[in-house]
């Protein structure tokens, strides 16, 4: 055995359980890359690191099919609400299996287990005295003849003066918002003028949670700055009750006497579906919840979080018997070479797409991966994509990888054999010792959620490992002394092993790849795999014969993959048989 047993002393943290999130996506938005990088490609990695590390994992996500959005789109072309959502989420679904999304349960707000998980959830906190009826002045459209609920209303935002805010939160700013609040407000259907006339709706008390939200908030040492400081900004400003009711068709009725005809307001039931999701798949599903040595974490967007670290946590603590998130990983918005995406405009890249361009998704991952916004807004550019692919992943790992296992092939029949300690160089042991280092380096920034840097870390190991192929020139040391040469590539395989490990949860195909041309048992994706990194191979081991990962990208292609991809499908074209 020449390498060494990393020590981490986390027996008893693995095996807890963890539950990661993923905001679920309105059933009308089909996704673009800046959804996909915005939340579920960071709980992706995050989930695969965590079962990587023996975590009994469970990565849940789903579309929010329920509220104003799904009803307005449904509705502007023509198609039963069912009928809508039913299509709009195989196309979702489609979407993240192709990239890889590894959720355990991509789920529906729809499903009925959802309706009655949101109902029994409503009932505990208004037993509890955290729910209170009021009356308020709402939009009333002559056009419609319709009460209009937040998201049927469009203005100016009164904060940042962005002039097609919706009635519930400007996208612009995240500001939430009372519709009232809005300047110049108008029907979001007919574009008509409204009439504000008085309605008795529900209200969740934020005000008797805001002691316990903010102990709660100013406690947490995993959160990004961004995040701690829009929650903070929420309870410095002095939170109010929220109206959860809305004069909706469609929707989670509300279980109480005298409210039958409304439906609870989206953003209420919307995180519970985190919840319903878990309940649909799991038996013991309270556990996840409910035990102490279980953690939550949220990925989301920045518009999303208000809603995950004051709305969502003050109905869990108003609840008072479920667990709060550990983590809320608020990320920041993807642009597009200068541009907000825009599917008019044909401005991005739209995800229904990618199939078409033919590109492996491990090489998007890649690329996504670097351009994750975690604490500022991001670019994606064709340009940088090209180069980062051709440079990185084929430049630098899949060099690595190709080098090491093309020279065993080649020159020793495949078989390598672990050397004798003594027989070692410093080089070696140099290079065994960078693996130790790395892990814990990665380990350490994965286990925060800082993605993009674990994985210039990974990159950078790979680097290592072609210079310390550089370093030693094997192919010089062969001529003269075979057995040196064949330490050489044992050791460059300890580190390649442990690179395979590293990299799965960025890129799962690849890794799976590799694994299979080294010949290794099991899978680099497996539980508790983690534990591998920096151990060898065994006295005598065989590998197979290596294939090419990847070829580099042309000028040609990237100019023919912009055009695809800028094409987007408008809604009504996915309901063409």
């Amino acid at each position: 055995m020449i390498s060494t047993k990393i020590k981490t002393n986390k027996e008893k943290r693995r095996k807890g359980k963890r539950i990661i999130t993923a905001a679920l996506p309105y059933i009308n938005n089909v996704p673009h890359l800046g959804h996909i990088v915005g939340s579920h490609l960071p709980a992706d990695i995050f989930s695969r690191y965590c079962r990587s590390q023996g975590y009994e994992t469970l990565f849940i996500g789903g579309t929010d099919e329920n509220g104003s959005t799904s009803e307005i789109a449904a509705f502007e072309l023509n198609i039963p609400l069912e009928e809508f959502s039913n299509r709009l989420f195989k196309e979702h679904k489609k979407i993240y299996d192709w990239l890889d999304i590894s959720y355990d349960n991509f789920s529906r707000t729809s499903n009925k287990i959802h309706h009655e998980t949101v109902k029994e959830f409503f009932k505990k906190i208004y037993e509890k005295g955290f729910i209170k009826k009021g009356k308020i002045k709402v939009f009333y459209s002559p056009k419609e003849n319709m009460f209009l609920p937040d998201r049927y209303v469009k203005g100016e935002c009164p904060k940042c003066g962005y002039k097609d805010a919706n009635g519930d939160q400007c996208e612009k700013c995240t500001s939430l918002l009372d519709p009232l609040q809005l300047k110049n407000p108008v029907s979001s259907l007919s574009g008509g003028k409204l009439e504000i006339k008085e309605a008795e709706h529900l209200f969740l008390s934020l005000d008797k949670l805001s002691n316990n939200l903010k102990k709660w908030i100013e406690s947490q040492s995993l959160w990004r700055d961004q995040v701690k400081g829009i929650a903070k900004g929420w309870i410095k400003e002095g939170l109010k009750p929220r109206c959860i009711t809305r004069d909706l068709k469609h929707g989670v009725k509300v279980p109480l006497k005298g409210f039958e005809e409304k439906v609870l307001y989206v953003w209420f039931d919307a995180p519970i579906g985190y919840v319903s999701s878990t309940k649909e798949i799991r038996k013991d599903w309270e556990k996840f919840w409910k035990d102490k040595n279980s953690e939550i974490y949220n990925f989301l967007g920045k518009d999303n979080i208000p809603f995950h670290t004051i709305f969502w946590p003050g109905m869990i603590i108003a609840r008072g018997d479920f667990n709060l998130p550990k983590n809320v990983v608020g990320l920041q918005y993807l642009n597009f070479e200068g541009k907000k995406f825009s599917k008019s405009k044909k401005v991005g890249i739209f995800c229904e797409k990618l199939p078409e361009i033919g590109l492996d998704s491990d090489m998007w991952r890649h690329y996504l991966t670097q351009i994750i916004p975690e604490t500022s807004d991001s670019e994606f550019k064709w340009n940088d994509f090209q180069n980062r692919i051709n440079s990185e992943l084929i430049g630098n790992y899949s060099n690595y990888v190709n080098r090491v296992l093309n020279f065993v092939h080649s020159k020793f029949y495949d078989i390598i054999e672990r050397p004798k300690k003594e027989d070692l160089k410093e080089e070696d042991l140099k290079l065994i010792e960078k693996i130790t280092e790395k892990k814990k380096k990665i380990e350490g920034l994965l286990e925060r959620a800082e993605l993009r840097k674990a994985y210039s870390e990974i990159l950078d190991l790979s680097s290592e490992g072609n210079k310390y192929i550089n370093d030693t020139q094997p192919w010089v040391v062969l001529k003269e002394n075979p057995s040196r040469a064949k330490n050489i590539f044992y050791t460059a395989i300890i580190l390649l092993k442990a690179l395979t490990i590293l990299i799965a949860p960025y890129l799962p195909k690849t890794s799976k790849r590799v694994w299979n041309q080294i010949s290794l048992k099991g899978s680099p994706l497996s539980s508790g795999i983690w534990e591998e990194i920096g151990k060898d191979l065994g006295e005598k081991h065989k590998i197979r014969k290596p294939e090419i990962l990847f070829e580099k990208l042309t000028n040609e292609q990237i100019k023919k993959y912009r055009e695809v991809s800028s094409q987007g499908t408008e809604l009504k074209d996915f309901f063409k048989d």
